[in-house]
């Protein structure tokens, strides 16, 4: 029989055993939370903004915001979220004893500082992003941005949409004029022992009114603000498909620009929009100021294609790179889509397939936009009419003001189709780690303002990972220090 021996033997409980002589010396030299002590010890926060920065002469002393702070950035770093959480390491883990100087908030406190402290803690986020800049992480020529479903609180069966009230109140009539018929037998006759009872019968109808009363509030609530849903648990989320094959989710949607020659974050943003269609230029512009540079080249996908949005970002030394969708009902119906018709900006005018020319004839609006439209009279007596278009009167051909940017772009995109294909590999890696890895693809508060909070600290631990890997943690403190 063989005994333990052969294994490694661990030390009796009972036996004393000689610690180190400090807490410092438990945490190695290029352990993260060194450079997490010194980015907070070199920011100015009281000029970022953080609450009781400077303490009070009189009443009790409060927790240090820095040491707050380090504490969230470890926290999110190492997929610690939660406040009660956050309590339990700042009692148990050696690293959080070290780098709170064995300070012990409780959970309330931790999570009263994440939520007083919501712009502070983004231009802290910033402020890392600053330094990137200077250590020469940012490439500054290339940037891809997307957009992703981050799960609220709120879940479906507390989202309510028009159509859904609707069904739900014709639902509850239902069953009403059901319970009402079974009560008028049940008067008439005695009832089967396992049929309700008239009682039974008028409480259910009493809380079926009730409940179809709430609907009728909630949909005068719609009414009133004009929104297209509202949600009861948390107010500012929305319910948004995640893709193709999945289901709707109440969610907020993320936006993050992201460049190419690390991977690393520019800027991101937390929207409760239910598509990307208008964050384009918000976040193009603002990636290329956090840059600091006077041209940027800038990837997306289909979703983000807007003449408006690409027109706005041209105009700022912006250059979009958006793939056009293909969304052509005449395309769809067998006919000339407008792409077959060839613009002319020489002259203003289209050339149709069969070589006739579409001359401009008068400016309306679309959408709120606005556009002109280009006709031809020999429609009537054109072989391939049937090819063209189903209206008697011949086919028009309408042009957005600003075309010419969509055009210039679809040149670009036809002349670097490999720079297209970057996106995918830039922008969804970071989401993908952020989901998959670090866990962090929901968000534990409620309300657009906390959740923005978490993203930034979400974002922040997401570059911190990406830069203690590249340069690591010693050479990193170096850094702040010079």
């Amino acid at each position: 029989m063989i005994g333990n021996m052969g294994f490694i033997q661990g030390v009796a409980r009972s036996q004393i055993i000689m610690f180190p002589e400090s807490l410092d010396e438990y945490i190695t030299e290029d352990n993260p939370v060194r450079f997490i002590d010194a980015f907070v010890e070199s920011l100015d926060l009281r000029s970022l903004g953080f609450a009781r920065a400077i303490p009070k002469e009189t009443g009790r002393p409060p927790y240090p915001p820095g040491a707050m702070l380090k504490l969230y950035i470890y926290g999110y770093l190492n997929g610690v979220r939660s406040s009660r959480k956050l309590e339990r390491e700042a009692n148990r883990n050696v690293e959080v004893m070290w780098l709170l100087r064995k300070l012990k908030p409780d959970f309330k406190t931790i999570a009263d500082f994440r939520r007083d402290n919501g712009e502070a803690i983004l231009r802290a986020c910033r402020e890392f992003t600053a330094v990137c800049r200077e250590m020469h992480l940012f490439g500054g020529q290339l940037v891809a941005i997307d957009g992703s479903r981050f799960k609220a609180v709120n879940n479906r069966e507390r989202n309510f949409t028009r159509p859904k009230l609707k069904k739900l109140m014709e639902k509850a009539d239902r069953t009403i004029r059901k319970y009402l018929q079974e009560l008028d037998e049940a008067d008439e006759e005695e009832a089967d022992i396992e049929n309700p009872t008239a009682e039974e019968l008028r409480e259910k109808i009493e809380k079926l009114k009730s409940r179809k009363g709430a609907y009728q509030e909630l949909q005068q609530r719609l009414e009133e603000s004009g929104e297209s849903q509202i949600s009861l648990t948390d107010p500012d989320a929305r319910l948004m498909w995640r893709g193709a094959g999945s289901q709707p989710q109440v969610s907020y949607n993320v936006q993050i620009s992201v460049d190419a020659k690390h991977k690393l974050i520019v800027d991101h943003e937390v929207t409760n929009a239910c598509t990307d269609a208008e964050q384009l230029s918000p976040m193009a512009i603002r990636a290329k100021e956090t840059l600091g540079v006077e041209t940027l080249d800038v990837l997306a996908d289909k979703g983000y294609y807007s003449s408006e949005q690409v027109a706005t970002c041209s105009e700022a030394g912006v250059m979009p790179y958006i793939p056009k969708p293909e969304n052509s009902s005449n395309r769809r119906e067998g006919l000339y889509a407008k792409d077959d018709f060839r613009y002319d900006p020489k002259t203003d005018c289209y050339v149709c397939p069969a070589g006739q020319v579409l001359t401009y004839r008068y400016r309306s609006h679309r959408a709120g936009r606005a556009i002109r439209y280009y006709v031809t009279g020999a429609c009537k007596t054109c072989p391939r009419k049937n090819q063209c278009t189903r209206n008697e009167r011949g086919r028009k051909i309408w042009r957005w003001v600003d075309e010419a940017y969509l055009e210039a772009m679809a040149r670009r995109v036809r002349a670097q189709p490999e720079k297209v294909k970057q996106r995918k590999s830039l922008v969804e890696h970071p989401f993908g780690t952020m989901k998959q890895s670090m866990k962090q693809g929901d968000f534990l508060t409620r309300g657009i303002t906390s959740v923005r909070t978490e993203m930034s600290l979400t974002a922040l631990a997401y570059n911190l990972k990406r830069v203690l890997r590249l340069k690591g943690t010693q050479s990193l403190v170096t850094a702040l220090a010079t």
